[in-house]
């Protein structure tokens, strides 16, 4: 019989995606996670200062220390362990990388503050396991720190990025896949002639998704004659790209979204009506937004590269992956022909990313790691 342990789940970045992440595992795990966070906005100082707060707050907390750690990249793990109370600072950690500011790309013209890499490789290297979202970010880290590293000029610790190495896993995201299912469509429905197919962008609109080539391709096909219609469902965080504007010229009442759908039930319906879903991403640790629309359906048209050949099973990666510079083929391609296999089978190559399929991994972890670091104190409950 084994316990669940209470774990606290440092985030000074609770917005978006790590919110929903951190949310999903508490719900889900096995383990009692007792959240501690500070609001999601101003993500470089909460790089360099959130700890402080954190760290405050959470030696004023009532009770025992917890059994675990588990902390997002964006927390200055090494600062929040020395300002912790004793117990807490000493107890294991995991940390969880959704992105890295040694590989983030920047916007034109942009030089990057090598400061928050630093901080990123103290982080992974004070944490005793340390978690990456897929094996592309994985392999991407390691590599630009091998290369950051060099560029140092001395007392540059041997093994660094071995040590870091010997105690990372992948734990790709978990999504809680499952709560589309409610809004699945009865039938399965297939696009009218005169409309023809629903593509689907459903990423922010930042320069690091690529809007504009999503506008070109679009653009160029609709010269082309050909019937569909378009859902540009992101987040905007500035300017709508100028793209976008034109495309609202040339299709309008074809494009039927513009802009991002805040209430789930309207996204999830969206999702399920929609045929072809389309990314150009310049950057993609893991790809939660084409993990949703897959799972509902929409065929996957997807750069061969980043981490989604890892989202994809391989026997159909020659289907919905696309070579550089190939986008506006493989669009054209999936306009005119819709998705050739079953829904069924579509949806078995991301149901392992559903929090019911992958919890499990995230459980074991913790508890390994407690296990290893002599298995005392931070229990609760017993799981029958």
């Amino acid at each position: 019989m084994r316990f669940g342990l209470s774990v606290w789940g440092l985030e000074p970045f609770f917005g978006g995606s790590h919110r929903y992440f951190l949310e999903g595992l508490a719900t889900h795990s096995v383990h009692d996670f007792r959240l501690h966070t500070l609001p999601g906005r101003y993500w470089a100082w909460r790089m360099h200062g959130g700890a402080v707060p954190l760290a405050n707050a959470d030696a004023d907390e009532d009770g025992p220390a917890p059994a675990v750690l588990f902390a997002s990249s964006m927390l200055d793990l090494p600062l929040y362990r020395a300002l912790a109370a004793a117990p807490v600072g000493r107890r294991p950690a995991l940390v969880y990388f959704h992105e890295n500011q040694l590989t983030y790309p920047l916007p034109e013209g942009a030089r990057r503050d090598l400061g928050y890499a630093w901080k990123n490789l103290t982080t992974a290297l004070s944490a005793d396991r340390v978690a990456f979202n897929s094996r592309y970010h994985r392999d991407e880290f390691m590599t630009a720190a091998t290369s950051f590293l060099k560029r140092l000029p001395d007392c540059v610790p041997e093994g660094l990025l071995q040590s870091i190495a010997t105690k990372s896993v992948v734990l790709p995201l978990g999504v809680d896949l499952r709560r589309f299912d409610s809004f699945r469509p009865a039938v399965e429905s297939s696009p009218a002639p005169d409309e023809g197919p629903l593509i689907l962008w459903n990423q922010r609109w930042e320069y690091d998704k690529a809007p504009g080539d999503i506008a070109e391709a679009l653009l160029t096909l609709a010269k082309e004659g050909l019937r569909f219609r378009v859902a540009l469902a992101g987040k905007s965080h500035g300017p709508t790209p100028p793209g976008f504007q034109l495309l609202r010229e040339v299709l309008g009442g074809r494009l039927v979204q513009f802009g991002e759908v805040e209430a789930f039930a309207d996204y999830a319906r969206l999702l399920w009506e929609a045929d072809i879903v389309v990314s150009a991403a310049l950057h993609e640790f893991f790809g939660q937004a084409a993990v949703e629309a897959i799972y509902c359906g929409c065929r996957p048209v997807l750069p061969r590269r980043l981490s989604y050949p890892e989202l994809i099973p391989p026997e159909a990666r020659d289907a919905v992956l696309y070579e550089e510079g190939d986008l506006i083929p493989a669009l054209r391609a999936a306009v005119r022909r819709g998705r050739e296999w079953s829904l069924d089978w579509q949806r078995t190559w991301v149901a392992r990313f559903d929090w019911g399929a992958i919890v499990s991994r995230y459980d074991d972890e913790i508890w390994r790691l407690w296990e290893k670091a002599g298995g005392k104190g931070g229990r609760v409950d017993a799981q029958g």
